[in-house]
């Protein structure tokens, strides 16, 4: 990316769609939390941890990723994990996130709902009251582990007030398809909650149809493999049913060989609504403004498009009709 597309691209407000917090739990922090609250790790060092990034798939990345959970036990530690994502935000100009979290993969190992939740939901309260930073919470069922745990789960988020304004889907994809989470996502629309779920990434279009006929999803986290059914391409683009896609998850996952070969941009300019985002930033090589360097660098992503796909993180997100018009003004002002 040249320094005139850089300095355009920092300029411009950006918004986050597809982010897991628990995803950007980096090796400083993993290695402080373990050392705060007595967990062993295997890896001696940030620097053979950080070697252990090394992934062919993307179960291999989940059991990392889950083994990194340990470390958050407090209050204090979901805090202080949201704060280091919120900072990156901050420098990186993004002044809208929706960030996804899996409670399931704490209430599991015996941290209450309510311990993860208020961690979260006060850094989140802290950046909008200390530089303006709006947000929405989104809670994450894991799809490896049965329906009644996703419906208990969003029980728990009733009983504790939390304000949650979509519930999503993720975890491993390919052995189990969205319809088997019907009942809980008629709850959580029963609750107002919009819903989203990972579709189409490992998983086939046919997974992408089923989040959109057996869940009525709103947004598909990832999508990418859609390309591989033409009518659900056209159908994705004549309803503007947004795609929240990670390039540098994509590439680091082997969703794609290179990121010279991803079809963001091919999806771009066939009309869909196609979002940039990080996905789990720490395990990925980068945050947003990494990514958008990396379509730069990789597929001579013009300025034009750079300026469209930042546009549309706003247009596909759930915050309120006002609010994103501001935000597409100041865009328009600024490109």
């Amino acid at each position: 990316m040249n320094d005139a597309s850089l300095d355009m691209l920092r300029r411009l407000p950006k918004a986050e769609l597809h982010l897991h917090i628990e995803g950007s739990l980096t090796p400083q922090r993993l290695f402080a939390l373990a050392a705060k609250n007595g967990v062993t790790l295997e890896y001696e060092s940030e620097a053979a941890l950080a070697a252990a990034y090394d992934f062919n798939n993307l179960q291999e990345f989940l059991d990392l990723y889950y083994l990194g959970m340990n470390v958050l036990q407090d209050e204090e530690d979901f805090y202080l994990l949201t704060k280091d994502y919120l900072d990156v935000c901050r420098t990186q100009n993004i002044r809208y996130v929706e960030i996804g979290f899996d409670p399931q993969g704490h209430t599991e190992r015996g941290i209450a709902f309510a311990t993860a939740y208020h961690g979260i939901h006060n850094a989140l309260r802290d950046a909008q009251r200390e530089w303006g930073l709006e947000s929405g919470l989104m809670l994450n069922i894991l799809r490896h582990l049965p329906q009644d745990h996703a419906l208990a789960t969003i029980d728990e988020a009733v009983a504790a007030g939390a304000e949650i304004i979509a519930i999503g889907l993720d975890s491993s994809e390919a052995p189990f398809p969205p319809q088997l989470f019907v009942d809980a996502f008629a709850k959580a629309r029963a609750l107002g909650w919009h819903c989203v779920a990972h579709a189409g990434e490992e998983g086939p279009p046919a997974f992408v149809w089923s989040a959109l006929k057996d869940l009525q999803v709103e947004r598909v986290d990832h999508g990418v493999r859609s390309e591989e059914d033409p009518a659900l391409l056209a159908t994705l683009a004549q309803r503007q049913i947004p795609l929240t896609v990670c390039p540098l998850s994509n590439v680091r996952l082997a969703v794609v060989d290179h990121m010279r070969d991803h079809n963001i941009l091919r999806l771009l300019d066939a009309g869909l609504l196609v979002t940039v985002n990080s996905d789990d930033p720490a395990y990925f090589g980068g945050f947003l403004e990494e990514n958008f360097v990396a379509l730069a660098d990789n597929l001579d992503m013009s300025d034009a498009q750079m300026v469209q796909l930042v546009r549309n993180g706003f247009s596909a997100s759930f915050a309120a009709a006002p609010d994103k018009a501001r935000w597409l003004a100041q865009i328009d002002s600024i490109a």
